[in-house]
């Protein structure tokens, strides 16, 4: 046989790669869909930025495997191939798809390669090309996460034809392939699980093919060495040798797989696969009639489903089920191929042989039949054992074509065969294009399965179109009324739509799904975990409502007892009880957090926002700079400690600021709030060029952002450019007509810059209507009418003033200086009183609060969305104004008012001697 072995030539090579790209073209235009959001979407493990040491750590799916919610699916090397693709594009589907492409292609010629040592090269082509074109592939081919079949196939084969060489001369033994094959056998099993069954099949090759073998042979030996009449040949005891040390190592290899998961099984719910929690019989009864179900696929894909749970395939619960005839011809079916292949010699019966084994040994990890799987079928789990299919499919092709009766017709079969395959499969890639042509597609084969009617109203949810995605969530209710999944994306969708009752009404009937809490017993191996965020989002929908703040935390507090390592239920509740002012409440709700995540950005984000709460800023930031430690670009924690920075008045803090606001706005192109901080920086630094231009920017893309217009005339107002402030001022002004302190900029720069009186009395004016007791906007009139030669009415306004601020000595002194004029006419024609410096002196006094108020724009608990499967970001909830005023000043903020108020007296001390001199 290992004669017969030929290299694969170049043509037959270019054949596969032209029938292969003809298929699976279209695949390039496909997105990532299904289980790709979560394993490549999702998944942090993919991102250059985590350690490479997290991917032998984490599960397929980027949760560490010692998690109870982990799927325990240990692929790390498939993971690497995914951040290899994101190290190149990021998360650019064509790339993960070509690659897929450039896999199957591999699987195809090695395959072809393999089918060489057990068929002739016709026959083998044939197989090769049908192995290529059969559209059960899609799912591991279009669909990424695909790739785990891919890779392990590729090891898979490769461990079996290192395999076919260790027999020597003289049946001698050859370790150097026997160690290869270990090696490889290891790698396959890192890229899917189902890679270490390649030992059972290179024990089959060793017993009946290399060493030829049959098993009535076998048995006599066997009744002769017990009788005592003979001895275990020497070639025979070579072959036990060879197959211990395959065995041993196939043990070692379950015994660290074992060790990897905890000795864990993954938790799953009947949802997920409801034979596997059914009673006797119907579980085994509904296991066995899966055979002939996926071997139904194999011989006529035509009707494909990416999704087969729950109520996909009804129970077989009764012995009297007309489906039991389906499995009982299968097991006879099958019977027979085994006992031919077995009992009789030849090369027919070796191929017979080889082909069932790459059919059942590859396929009993996703049988059910040992311990069971989170799924009933999944076609993806068919490409290997669709290898021994194609091999009997060309065995059999071979046998009718050598007829001359039939020659023709098995042409004619076979070219039909092929085309309408490959037709189909390039037809289904189509299905694979979006999450919606995929349930779609599903929907159309199969309208029981209520996680289908789910993935549809995800689509649509996520395209934002609520109303069409609540009709098939309802459906879901329908089709499984106790699916507790589907009521909670019934409440989230009527949330959405900004019907709170409704919302309410859908999360209190999944609430009522949830089974009783029972002492001593594991809740989460009863439940999926995901369905406890039923009391998350029931309590983040009440918590709107303040009278309900202590019943939402009662609803997070069950999900705690329910599961005292539910780390978003602390998460949440932290959020709730800063909002119900319990900051110390809050902070051991985080603490508890990061006791059991420490590696979450976001849980010492939120602990930072808790210490900002107790005005503990030291604190606040070095939490701050832990999530900055886990996640270099974490968003929000980049802006809040360069404002807690800033706010500090350290100036040492300040060029790590800058580079943290100048961080963020990377990541934030849009967010005009980080430019207009670092324009706020800029004024600090006395780098008013800079602080403009950070500005002018933050306006560009928000025209209407009141700080950074009122800033940035302020800073004109005090570079000398009080002409350019105007234009800016009138911007604000049209935004914001009741813009107190711009009103009070705009009036001083109008009177003293421009002489236009009336324009300034206007703005002035404006003032008392809003505020009739604003001081800086009463005096500013009076000076007014000092201006208009009024003494009358700015004696009078002055004296109005000086009721509304009596300790204000400037204020006095003027209405001294009227008093003093009016007593002396003659000197009427004398300098004019000058407007209140403080004008300006109060807008720049408000500066450093205007940045602080824009600061709280940014520096608020991220609120929780609702959880759907998969997991999402955290947004910042805005608080107050930007222009808030507070009554608390810096020691900066001071001595800048001092220093206006300064040269005001000055200034005021020369009228008076101007006045005395008169």
């Amino acid at each position: 046989l290992l004669e017969k072995m030929a290299d694969v030539s170049l043509k037959e090579a270019a054949l596969i790669v032209g029938v292969v790209a003809a298929c699976y073209w279209n695949s390039l235009f496909c997105g990532f869909v299904f289980d790709d959001v979560s394993a490549i979407l999702d998944n942090k493990d993919l991102h250059p930025s985590t350690p490479l040491r997290n991917l032998f750590q984490n599960d397929f799916w980027g949760t560490p495997m010692s998690e109870e919610r982990s799927h325990k699916s240990y692929r790390p090397l498939t993971v690497l191939t995914f951040r290899l693709n994101y190290l190149f594009s990021e998360l650019n589907a064509v790339s993960y798809h070509f690659l897929n492409l450039v896999f199957h292609v591999v699987v195809c010629i090695v395959f072809l390669k393999v089918c060489k040592l057990f068929l002739d090269n016709r026959s083998s082509v044939v197989a090769s090309l049908l192995f290529a074109v059969h559209p059960i592939h899609t799912e591991a081919v279009t669909g990424v996460v695909g790739r785990a079949e891919l890779l392990s196939s590729i090891f898979f084969l490769a461990a079996f034809l290192s395999y076919t060489k260790s027999k020597g001369p003289d049946n001698t033994i050859v370790w150097t392939p026997i160690a290869v094959t270990v090696f490889l056998v290891a790698v396959a099993t890192l890229c899917k699980e189902q890679g270490i069954t390649v030992v059972g099949i290179c024990c089959v090759y060793e017993v009946f093919i290399a060493q030829g073998y049959t098993l009535p042979a076998l048995l006599d030996t066997a009744v002769q060495i017990l009788r005592g009449k003979g001895s275990i040949p020497f070639s025979m005891l070579q072959t036990l040798l060879k197959l211990i040390v395959l065995m041993f190592s196939t043990l070692l290899l379950v015994v660290v797989r074992v060790q990897v998961i905890q000795s864990q099984l993954p938790v799953f719910t009947r949802f997920d696969n409801p034979a596997a929690v059914s009673p006797s019989p119907a579980r085994q009864l509904t296991f066995n009639y899966l055979l002939p179900v996926n071997a139904w696929l194999l011989l006529n894909p035509s009707e494909l489903c990416c999704d087969w749970t729950m109520g996909t395939i009804p129970l077989v619960e009764s012995l009297l089920d007309v489906r039991n005839i389906a499995t009982l011809t299968f097991f006879c079916f099958l019977g027979s191929l085994m006992v031919f292949s077995l009992r009789y010699p030849g090369d027919s019966s070796k191929t017979v042989l080889m082909a069932l084994c790459l059919i059942v040994l590859p396929f009993i990890p996703a049988s059910n039949l040992f311990f069971p799987v989170g799924f009933v079928v999944a076609e993806r789990v068919l490409y290997v054992p669709s290898m021994g299919f194609c091999i009997l499919v060309a065995h059999g092709w071979k046998k009718l074509s050598n007829k001359s009766v039939l020659r023709k017709i098995s042409w004619v079969c076979l070219a039909a065969v092929l085309f309408t395959h490959a037709l189909k499969t390039l037809h289904r890639n189509w299905d694979w294009e979006s999450e919606y042509t995929l349930f779609m597609s599903a929907l159309k084969v199969n309208k029981n399965n209520a996680k289908l009617w789910n993935n549809v109203g995800h689509a649509l949810e996520n395209e934002k179109k609520f109303e069409r995605a609540l009709q098939f969530f309802i459906q879901a209710t329908q089709v499984q009324p106790d699916d507790i999944g589907a009521h909670m994306n019934v409440g989230r969708t009527y949330k959405n739509l900004n019907k709170t009752k409704e919302a309410e009404e859908s999360y209190m009937i999944a609430k009522s799904l949830m089974p009783q809490i029972i002492p001593g017993k594991k809740y989460a191996a009863r439940v999926a975990p995901n369905h406890l965020n039923v009391y998350i989002n029931l309590a983040n929908l009440i918590r709107a409502n303040e009278s309900r703040l202590e019943e939402a935390d009662q609803l997070y507090r069950q999900a705690i007892s329910m599961r005292p390592d539910f780390k978003q239920a602390y998460i949440s509740r932290g959020e709730l009880l800063l909002k119900m002012n319990k900051p110390l409440k809050a902070k051991e709700a985080y603490l508890r957090a990061l006791e059991l995540d420490r590696t979450n950005a976001d849980l010492w984000y939120n602990l930072a926002i808790v210490y900002i709460e107790l005005k503990d800023p030291t604190e606040a930031l070095k939490n701050f700079n832990r999530a900055l430690e886990l996640n270099p670009t974490h968003k929000l924690a980049l802006f809040n400690s360069a404002l807690l920075m800033q706010e500090s008045g350290d100036a040492r803090l300040r060029p790590e600021a800058k580079q943290r606001l100048l961080h963020y706005v990377k990541e934030e192109p849009q967010d005009s709030n980080g430019y207009f901080n670092l324009g706020m920086l800029a004024m600090d630094d006395k780098k008013d060029m800079e602080a403009e231009a950070w500005m002018k920017k933050a306006i560009r893309l928000q025209p209407n952002f009141r700080s950074a217009l009122f800033n940035l005339a302020l800073l004109y107002s005090q570079t000398g450019k009080e002409l350019m402030a105007l234009p800016v001022l009138e911007d604000l002004l049209r935004y914001y007509p009741d813009h107190t302190k711009g009103l009070i900029l705009k009036g001083d720069i109008l009177m003293n810059q421009k002489k236009d009186i009336v324009g300034a009395k206007m703005c002035f004016e404006k003032i008392l209507e809003l505020d009739p007791n604003n001081v800086q906007g009463k005096h500013n009139l009076c000076v007014v009418y000092f201006e208009e030669k009024d003494l009358i009415k700015a004696e009078k306004c002055l004296v109005e003033t000086l009721a509304l601020a009596p300790h204000e000595e400037y204020i006095q002194r003027h209405l001294n200086i009227v008093r003093s004029k009016i007593a002396s006419l003659g000197a009427i024609e004398q300098s004019s009183l000058p407007s209140d410096g403080t004008a300006a002196t109060e807008a720049k006094k408000n500066s450093f609060q205007n940045l602080k108020d824009a600061k709280s724009e940014k520096t608020a608990t991220p609120s929780t969305v609702d959880n759907k499967e998969h997991s999402k970001n955290k947004k910042p909830t805005g608080k107050s104004n930007v222009d808030k005023e507070t009554p608390k000043k810096s020691t900066k903020e001071i001595k800048d008012i001092e220093k206006k108020r300064v040269a005001a007296l000055k200034r005021l001390e020369e009228i008076e001697r101007i006045l005395n001199g008169e």
